[in-house]
């Protein structure tokens, strides 16, 4: 059975990943494992050791604390924040947003809040 940290890490690898625009192939090149660990590790079938979360850290910038983000103590993830993480589109969406330089992104967001609030 699935526990719920490791399926929380593992859609954080691959909400990271999706981010910085990197194939499962290219994260297990870099790390030195097969890209079906990857998958294994990003649907939370199986556990990250330390020594691997390190190393795919590394590869994707950011700090060990990133991948439990969203996590209190005794608690589950929030289901609202999976299922975003889960959609592709959504993910398509925040890596074109970043992907547009910072003063223009800040323009896109305030445009974005605007229509939010008349809507």
């Amino acid at each position: 059975m699935k526990h719920p940290v490791d399926i929380h890490v593992g859609k954080r690898i691959r909400h990271r990943r999706w981010m910085i625009g990197m194939t499962q192939q290219q994260l297990a090149d870099k790390v030195g494992i097969k890209f079906q660990q990857i998958q294994k590790y990003e649907t939370g079938m199986n556990r990250v050791s330390a020594s691997r979360l390190w190393d795919i850290a590394e590869t994707l910038g950011v700090e060990i604390s990133f991948f439990f983000e969203g996590l209190s103590e005794g608690s589950a993830p929030a289901p609202a924040q999976a299922d975003i993480m889960a959609d592709k589109e959504a993910m398509d969406l925040v890596r074109s947003y970043y992907s547009i330089p910072e003063a223009q992104r800040r323009r896109l967001f305030d445009l974005a809040r605007v229509l939010s609030e008349a809507a």
